[in-house]
């Protein structure tokens, strides 16, 4: 798997994250819409995208929230290609790539109806919280968090 690091604007990256909103929409139906709002990256430099040779078949990214916290974003493997470990290049790969920028905290939001994503968050040491903004009150919403470390 080749890991390509990029911003929100490329391309592979927005058809991916097209596809992730899809499924989203497909397990949550009328209540992901509100969600679109916390969905929606300003410019990001910080985004990537991974490959099978050619084929672009993953995707996340980070945001930073503080001089010592990111947020992980948008993470995504079609579904053809889940079960092969892929998830987990990726989350370590946006995690060394926070490290290397001087990040020690990265925390997250999923939803109730991904147990898989919370099972490979927990899988790799996320912790659940109590929910962060813009997420607090949203009963579905799961907050997690983790410090960051070198490997």
């Amino acid at each position: 798997m080749e890991m390509k690091r990029t911003s929100n604007a490329d391309i592979h990256f927005q058809i991916l994250t097209q596809h992730l909103d899809q499924e989203l929409n497909a397990r949550y139906g009328a209540l992901q819409s509100s969600y679109d709002k916390h969905n929606v990256i300003v410019p990001i430099e910080t985004a990537l995208v991974g490959f099978d040779e050619t084929m672009p078949v993953a995707c996340g990214c980070f945001k930073v929230i503080d001089d010592k916290t990111v947020e992980i974003k948008r993470m995504f493997v079609l579904s053809e290609y889940r079960r092969q470990g892929i998830s987990t290049q990726m989350l370590h790969a946006l995690e060394q790539w926070a490290i290397s920028l001087g990040y020690c905290m990265a925390r997250l939001e999923t939803g109730k109806r991904q147990p898989e994503a919370i099972g490979l968050y927990q899988k790799y040491g996320y912790e659940i919280i109590d929910n962060f903004e813009p997420y607090r009150g949203i009963d579905n919403s799961v907050c997690m968090q983790k410090t960051l470390r070198s490997e």
